[in-house]
């Protein structure tokens, strides 16, 4: 069953996130079988703690299975690296 990754970030330094992180993460997304439904700055907060003007991505998978072996996998720990100290992000993962 298809599975989804929400992700809001505020990001600190928008042009080494997404010249860094951003292409590393969405090359290895693809190995994984994973494709972004939406990557959009700007976000509004109608309800809740979020942060106006955070960033929001939203990716989807085959499976639960497919989006934690992405997100568990030492390939992704290395990527996430490239993401230290540039935004601080909350991550769920959403189905089955």
């Amino acid at each position: 069953m298809t599975a989804w990754l929400v992700i809001t970030a505020r990001i600190h330094d928008r042009e080494a996130f997404i010249n860094g992180y951003g292409p590393a993460a969405a090359k290895l997304m693809d190995q994984f079988g994973g494709r972004y439904v939406i990557r959009a700055p700007g976000a509004l907060v109608l309800e809740g703690d979020g942060v106006d003007g955070s960033s929001v991505v939203v990716s989807e998978w085959p499976s639960r299975t497919s989006a934690l072996a992405f997100w568990n996998s030492p390939e992704y720990a290395e990527v996430k690296k490239l993401r230290e100290g540039l935004a601080d992000v909350e991550v769920i993962l959403v189905g089955e």
